[in-house]
């Protein structure tokens, strides 16, 4: 008995040493929602002047995955925020081969299953403490059909001793991890960005055969899009379509190759050109001094891509119809297009002059002003929606194919195009394009004479496309021939305008409450019976009171329009109450109380009757990604609404040199403001918040 005793207790110091000796270079195991992660040391004890790998450990829950440093169209990376003794310094994140996960019509990429990422400590060789205290944060986001962001906090102290001493249990975990790794390659390719993809061409590879690829790059490829691997000519070629938000070509980057049997060989890949694209920077325009011509090409270039938002497309369906009806009469093509293009820069000039003038008078006022009255929305959600039932054939203002609400833009020749750019450019104003938000913002702080050259060259991009259209006989050749279709398409196209009006109606409603939407709707049925008497004695010529009572119908309408402005001037909010716990109310006071606390802040300037803001939110700010970015990283989101006018909103917008909505500013302690697109991505907020934690 005696005997076994002293056994079963050697046996147990045994167990007790081993298992000290064991754990003492890990932090043991922290459970998290679908995850557990640890922190291992490989060696026990360190020396000074020696490097060492960290591995963090991860083991999800079966089918849950984590993600890569490029996570593909959703997913954040997990990162390393290392608190470390002076001196000791760590190196970045060893990434595994990635796997592809495919969510329709999503594609990220990331790890299923146990992963071990490494990393290198490197220790001085002047280190003089006894204990070398290591402690690491770390944030991931762990996924299956939803996805749940976590931090952990690591800590291990090692013994500074003469002669290190390694792991055993380190050593399998490290050997696991660098097999996953994938091959360093000391080749270099090229890439390239033409014709809407990425193309690149790879000489010296191994002899494998290669199925796949992976860009560290984000934003660079549409990750779901099919890519093609080819040899050719002792070379391998690289081809995938470009992100749908592609803005930028890294100047070089890594990645990944992937043979049939899974193993991953990484290279860097450069531009194969160092000449980059013009991107829109707000704040430097007017800081950098650019040349007046650099502001010019970006001001017709963002009237160009004007062409392209939704608020602009239900006026440009009338123009469409108007070139095709003179399909094959080139003459007047070119007169049409030149007409409207009048209307267009002589509506820009005459937007520009009263912004200037009244901000001259000192009212706070920027781009888009004239929807900040409720009054003049009324009113545009009147017209479309006249003009919707002229084209449903309900009215004819004029018997010609081209008129509007009040007979301008639907009649053919000059005055038809003239004030089609007319009201083009009034239904524009709530959208602001790329390139755009520095130009305006150079343009009011410029002498009246050059700010109004830079809206000329606004409008001039905008009415770009007719003009090329109107001159260029291979573009003309395009357009169909006119014919009977035209009157079945053209009753179609007042379906844009019926919901643009909609639109405008919500807008309405948002800055007036619902009270007054229904005294505004009651106008609207005033407005469609008087179309239809109008219409109805179009075609008889019978009753002469008919177009009487329908002149009093237009003008009860727009009693009922006046009447609805002040019937609540206070918005209703209760449709914001849903997002109270995601975003809160901006104030000044607020964003400096939340900057003196050291909290991270992202402020978003916005406006309901502003298409752009109201389309980043749902791709880019609403969705669940972000909002579990904003709380991984703790950011306190607020929401300034310049939907009616607000000096408060305005002087803020001046402090960034824009001039409109929207405007997305990320406040980081200890950093300058960081501020974001005008065109945000569903990554643009998580990469910019990882870039700025590091």
């Amino acid at each position: 008995m005696q005997l076994m005793r002293k056994i079963t207790m050697l046996l147990s110091v045994l167990f007790l040493w081993t298992s000290v000796s064991t754990f003492a270079a890990t932090s043991g195991w922290q459970p998290a929602k679908h995850l557990q992660a640890e922190l291992v040391s490989e060696y026990h004890s360190v020396q000074a002047g020696q490097t060492l790998l960290m591995a963090l450990h991860f083991i999800p829950d079966e089918n849950w995955h984590t993600y890569w440093q490029n996570p593909g169209d959703s997913g954040l990376p997990t990162s390393i925020d290392w608190q470390l003794p002076e001196g000791v310094t760590a190196g970045p994140i060893q990434w595994p081969t990635p796997q592809f996960f495919s969510i329709p019509p999503l594609m990220n990429y990331g790890f299923a299953g146990p992963t071990i990422l490494l990393t290198e400590l490197k220790i001085p060789a002047d280190f003089a403490l006894s204990q070398l205290e290591l402690a690491a944060k770390v944030d991931w986001l762990v996924c299956e059909e939803i996805c749940i962001p976590a931090e952990a906090h690591f800590q291990l102290s090692l013994t500074v001793v003469a002669k290190a001493e390694a792991s055993k249990y380190a050593k399998e975990l490290i050997l696991q991890a660098q097999a996953s790794q994938p091959k360093p390659l000391a080749v270099k390719g090229h890439y390239d960005t033409a014709a809407g993809s990425f193309s690149a061409a790879i000489a010296g590879l191994p002899d494998e055969d290669f199925q796949a690829f992976f860009v560290a790059a984000t934003e660079l490829v549409d990750h779901a899009a099919a890519q093609q691997v080819i040899f050719s000519d002792g070379q391998w070629l690289l081809r995938q379509k470009l992100n749908t938000y592609f803005t930028s070509a890294p100047a070089a980057f890594e990645v990944v190759l992937v043979n049939a049997n899974g193993q991953g060989y990484q290279l860097s890949l450069s531009a194969a050109s160092t000449a980059s694209a013009l991107q829109e920077n707000p704040q430097s325009t007017q800081n950098t001094g650019q040349a007046l011509w650099l502001v010019l090409v970006m001001a017709a270039a963002g009237g160009f891509i004007l062409n392209l938002m939704p608020c602009v497309f239900p006026v440009l369906s009338l123009k469409a119809l108007s070139l095709a009806a003179n399909t094959g009469q080139r003459t007047a093509q070119q007169r049409e297009a030149w007409w409207y293009s009048l209307g267009v820069i002589v509506s820009f000039v005459a937007l520009a002059s009263v912004l200037l003038g009244l901000r001259a008078a000192g009212a706070a006022v920027g781009w888009g002003f004239q929807l900040q009255s409720p009054l003049l929305v009324a009113v545009l959600a009147y017209l479309l929606f006249a003009l919707g039932l002229s084209l449903s054939g309900l009215v004819q203002f004029g018997l010609g194919l081209m008129n509007t609400g009040s007979g301008l833009t639907q009649q053919k020749g000059p005055k038809g195009s003239f004030f089609t750019g007319v009201l083009a450019v009034v239904v524009a104003s709530p959208c602001t394009a790329p390139f755009m938000g520095g130009a305006l913002g150079y343009a009011v702080t410029q002498p009246p004479l050059l700010a109004l050259l830079v809206f000329v060259a606004l409008g001039f991009g905008m009415a770009l496309p007719f003009l090329l259209l109107a001159y260029l006989p291979g573009l003309a050749r395009l357009l169909p021939k006119p014919g009977a279709w035209m009157d079945t398409l053209k009753q179609l196209l007042a379906y844009p305008l019926y919901l643009s009006a909609v639109w405008l109606v919500w807008v309405f409603g948002r800055q007036t409450g619902i009270d007054a939407t229904a005294i505004l709707l009651c106008g609207a049925v005033a407005l469609a019976a008087a179309c239809w008497l109008w219409g109805h004695w179009q075609v008889t010529r019978t009753g002469k009171p008919a177009p009487l009572f329908a002149l009093l119908l237009l003008v009860l309408a727009l009693w009922l329009a006046w009447l609805a402005v002040p019937a609540s001037q206070t918005p209703a909010v209760a449709s914001d109450q849903p997002q109270a716990v995601h975003w809160q109310p901006y104030s000044p006071e607020k964003l400096a109380q939340l900057q003196q606390q050291g909290k991270p802040v992202l402020v978003n300037m916005t406006a309901d009757w502003c298409i752009t803001c109201l389309v980043n939110e749902r791709v880019a700010l609403n969705t669940e990604a972000s909002k579990a970015a904003l709380a991984l990283y703790d950011v306190t989101y607020l929401k300034g609404d310049w939907t009616r006018r607000d000096a408060t909103i305005t002087a803020y917008l001046h402090q960034y040199q824009r001039d409109g909505v929207p405007l997305y500013v990320l406040y980081w302690p200890g950093q300058p403001p960081a501020v974001l697109p005008q065109i945000l991505t569903p990554d643009t907020l998580r990469q910019t918040l990882a870039r700025l934690s590091q």
